[in-house]
């Protein structure tokens, strides 16, 4: 069994990685707001990047345990991938080994103005994955060989994330599934939907409160969108290009 997917071990790292979110997001904001130069609410943490870092070294463990040479993950730099629609998309995670792109990963987080951002989140998510699929038809990766595509969505646990929202229906009813859904179910139904329309190869869903987040507390809501699941695929597909 690889070591990294012992189940309290994962347990652990995925803890540090939401610690790391949530107290990046804090010490953001007091720095914007200590400078004087704070964004509109909380636009100050979310512009201010590197939340996610905790999870895009998560991801470089999992991959380079599964025998991929550290030189071919990229995580800071060279994440440019040609896109058909626009010259380029840049990835959070890219694996190119011997020429030929193996993975990319995307890490995405949703922390409050719900109604706001929710369409904007799932539009990006479609898009990326449209964007290089298609590059993918046309020959911009030089191989036949399918790439892996991975979704992470770190979605802040609050009372507006998990109440119902009404739908308007002005002239079509929206599919039942959604019908005065909450944001959190909303997102577990897209992540479901981006595997299973073969957007990306897998999706992890997860939550947690901000202020119980800064003790690395998350909840998984749904089975098939756990980490663990999300980490086996990315681990089975990597090893195959051990270097």
């Amino acid at each position: 069994m690889n070591p990294m997917m012992n189940p309290e071990a994962l347990h652990q790292e995925l803890r540090a990685a939401v610690r790391l979110f949530w107290q990046t997001r804090k010490d953001q904001t007091d720095k914007q707001q200590t400078s004087g130069k704070s964004d509109q609410g909380a636009r100050a943490a979310a512009t201010g990047g590197a939340q996610m870092n905790g999870f895009i070294r998560l991801f470089r463990h999992l991959i380079e345990s599964a025998g991929i040479s550290e030189r071919c993950v990229f995580t800071r730099t060279k994440l440019q991938l040609p896109g058909f629609f626009r010259p380029t998309k840049e990835w959070d995670v890219v694996v190119v080994v011997g020429g030929q792109l193996v993975l990319a990963i995307e890490a995405k987080s949703h922390v409050g103005s719900f109604g706001n951002n929710f369409n904007n989140r799932t539009e990006e998510a479609m898009g990326s994955s449209l964007d290089l699929w298609t590059a993918f038809r046309e020959g911009a990766y030089k191989s036949t060989i399918r790439p892996w595509l991975g979704y992470l969505m770190l979605l802040e646990d609050s009372p507006k994330s998990q109440k119902p929202v009404k739908t308007r229906e002005p002239h079509f009813k929206v599919f039942p599934e959604f019908a005065d859904a909450s944001y959190a179910t909303r997102y577990e139904h897209f992540c479901r939907r981006l595997v299973r329309e073969r957007n990306y190869d897998a999706a992890c869903l997860l939550t947690s409160p901000s202020e119980l987040g800064l003790n690395g507390v998350y909840s998984q809501p749904a089975h098939d969108l756990e980490f663990g699941v999300f980490a086996k695929a990315l681990i089975a597909h990597a090893s195959a290009y051990a270097t």
